[in-house]
C-alpha cells in the first residue's frame, strides 16, 4: 500500500501541527484537506499569524463593525477576535483531540507577548484566555521567559493545558521541563485530573542556524563554512536527549503513575531561511516518537511533495550533535550569547507584531464608525 511523506512523519510518532490560522481559512473548509490529506492534527498561532490574517481579511468586517458599535476598545477587539477564531478552530479539531485523548486536536492561542516579563499578569491572561475560548482542546502559550516559568507552573496547577514557547536554549528547555512537573505537582494536590493536562515545549530551530550560520560567514574559514545548517538540528536532537531523560526520571515516574501525560517537545520555526538548505531539513532530521512538527505551509507543502522520511534521525545522535556545539565553541561562537540574543529577538519581534495587529484592528474600528 502506498503511503505519504505526512503519514510516514505520523507513524513514526511525530505531530504534524500547522502554524497559520485563519478566517478565511476556517471559512474555506480547508483544514478538511489538511486533515485528512496531510495529516495535520493541530494548528499553532502567535502575534505574526494573527496580524496577517487581519490585515487582508475581509472576513473580520462583520464582527469589527459589531465591535465598533459596543465601544469595545482595541485590546478588547483583539481579545474577542482571536479567541473566536480560536475557538472556532478547536471545534474543527475536536474529533482529533477526541481521537488521541487530547494529545493532538490542540489549537494554541499566545498571552500578550507585552506581558513576557510579568509573572502575574502572564498568570492572569492565561486564566482569562482559557475562560474565554471554553474549549478542553486549546492551548495556553506562555513564552519560556525566566518570568515565564513561576507562569507556567501556575496555569498548569490551574488544570490549564500549556505550549510554553521560545525556547532556544538547552538550560532553559531543563528549567522549563522542571516547571513543567511543578505544575502538574500542583495540580495534583489542587485535585485535578491530571489526564486532561497537557503540554507541549516550543523548541525553535531555524532561527538558530541563521544566527549561527551568520556568524560562520564572518569567520569565513573552511572549517566554519562546513558547520553550516548544522547547529540548529544538533541543538534540538540534543533537547530529545534531555526530554529522554527527564522523563524517565523517578520524578516524573510519580506523576505518570497519577495519570499525567509527558510534556512533548515541540519543533517550532521549521521553515528554512537558507535556500541552499533543503527545505524540508527541520522535518526530515527531526524525526522521533512523542514530538510535534508545527510547520508553515510552505514547509507542510514541501514536506508533502518530497519529503523522505526515514525513520528516527534523533536518538543516536547525541554525541555528533555535542561535537557541532563544541566544534562552533572552538571557533569562538558562544552559544549562551547566540541563545540569549535569540530569546531577546524572539520577545522583540512578538512585540512589534502584537503591535502591527493593534494597528490593524484600531483602523479597522474607526473605519467601521464612520
Amino acid at each position: 500500500m502506498m503511503t505519504t511523506p505526512t503519514a510516514d512523519l505520523s507513524a513514526a510518532g511525530v505531530s504534524i501541527w500547522l502554524d497559520d490560522l485563519s478566517r478565511e481559512r476556517i471559512n474555506s473548509g480547508a483544514f478538511k484537506h489538511l486533515i485528512e490529506d496531510l495529516d495535520v492534527v493541530g494548528v499553532t498561532t502567535n502575534p505574526s499569524i494573527f496580524a496577517a490574517a487581519l490585515s487582508k481579511g475581509e472576513s473580520y468586517a462583520s464582527q469589527v463593525g459589531a465591535l465598533a458599535e459596543a465601544g469595545a476598545d482595541v485590546d478588547q477587539a483583539v481579545f474577542d477576535i482571536t479567541t473566536h477564531d480560536v475557538a472556532q478552530a478547536c471545534d474543527i479539531f475536536a474529533a482529533e483531540a477526541e481521537r488521541t485523548n487530547g494529545a493532538d486536536g490542540r489549537v494554541s492561542i499566545e498571552v500578550d507577548p507585552r506581558l513576557s516579563r510579568d509573572t502575574q499578569g502572564t498568570i492572569a491572561e492565561a486564566k482569562r484566555l482559557h475562560a474565554k475560548v471554553q474549549r478542553t482542546n486549546v492551548l495556553i502559550k506562555i513564552p519560556a521567559t525566566v518570568e515565564g516559568l513561576e507562569a507556567i507552573s501556575a496555569t498548569l496547577a490551574a488544570g490549564i493545558s500549556v505550549n510554553v514557547t521560545l525556547i532556544f536554549s538547552l538550560e532553559r528547555y531543563r528549567a522549563v521541563i522542571n516547571a513543567f512537573m511543578i505544575g502538574v505537582e500542583q495540580a495534583k494536590e489542587n485535585g485535578h485530573d491530571l489526564s486532561k493536562i497537557h503540554s507541549v515545549a516550543s523548541f525553535f530551530v531555524s532561527r538558530v542556524d541563521a544566527e549561527i550560520d551568520k556568524r560562520l560567514d564572518a569567520i569565513g574559514t573552511e572549517e566554519a563554512t562546513a558547520l553550516k545548517g548544522k547547529a540548529g538540528l544538533a541543538n534540538a536532537r540534543l533537547a530529545y536527549q534531555i526530554f529522554q531523560e527527564q522523563f524517565s526520571s523517578e520524578r516524573w515516574q510519580v506523576l505518570k503513575n497519577a495519570g499525567a501525560n509527558a510534556q512533548r517537545p515541540l519543533w517550532a520555526s521549521t521553515g528554512v531561511k537558507d535556500p541552499n538548505l533543503p527545505d524540508t531539513l527541520y522535518v526530515t532530521g527531526l524525526v522521533a516518537p512523542d514530538v510535534v512538527n508545527t510547520m508553515p505551509e510552505k514547509t507542510l507543502e514541501a514536506t508533502a511533495d518530497h519529503g523522505v522520511v526515514e525513520g528516527d534521525t534523533v536518538t543516536g545522535t547525541y554525541d555528533a550533535s555535542n561535537e557541532i556545539l563544541n566544534r562552533l565553541d572552538a571557533l569562538g561562537i558562544s552559544y549562551d550569547e547566540v541563545v540569549e540574543q535569540l530569546e531577546t529577538e524572539g520577545l522583540d519581534k512578538f512585540v512589534a507584531s502584537w503591535g502591527e495587529l493593534l494597528e490593524t484592528v484600531q483602523a479597522a474600528l474607526d473605519a467601521a464608525k464612520g
